[in-house]
């Protein structure tokens, strides 16, 4: 069976957010063309950001999918590590606040910044 990856922003059960790796089955379709099974969203929402850009840190206010359409994104973790998304990547933010925690910009979160000489040009598609 054919699968997609789909990387994942998550809030551990620590509450720092992590990256991890899962596969969808791309079950539906035909044999030239393998879908995975519908997914429901709750609308889409493009957003630019200029050369320079970075947020400091946050959670996701609530679960998307973002695509890179343009330019690349770098996102950073609470533990130092970060990883660059370029036009095609794309990635679950689902790092949301944990219930009843009130938001520490050093334990929660995640930041994002523009990386290269163009505008960083991103769709997000909430979940």
């Amino acid at each position: 069976m054919t699968t997609f990856t789909k990387t994942v922003l998550f809030t551990d059960t620590d509450g720092r957010a992590r990256f991890r790796e899962e596969t969808l089955a791309l079950s539906e379709g035909t044999s030239a063309a393998r879908l995975s099974p519908l997914m429901p969203s709750g609308g889409l929402q493009l957003r630019e950001s200029p050369v320079g850009f970075r947020s400091p840190f946050h959670c996701t206010g609530a679960p998307q999918w973002l695509f890179v359409l343009k330019g690349r994104m770098e996102i950073g973790l609470q533990d130092g590590s970060s990883r660059i998304f370029g036009a095609g990547d794309h990635f679950y933010s689902a790092d949301t606040l944990p219930d009843g925690a009130t938001f520490d910009p050093a334990v929660h979160g995640h930041w994002s910044q523009q990386v290269g000489d163009e505008p960083l040009v991103t769709l997000f598609v909430r979940g």
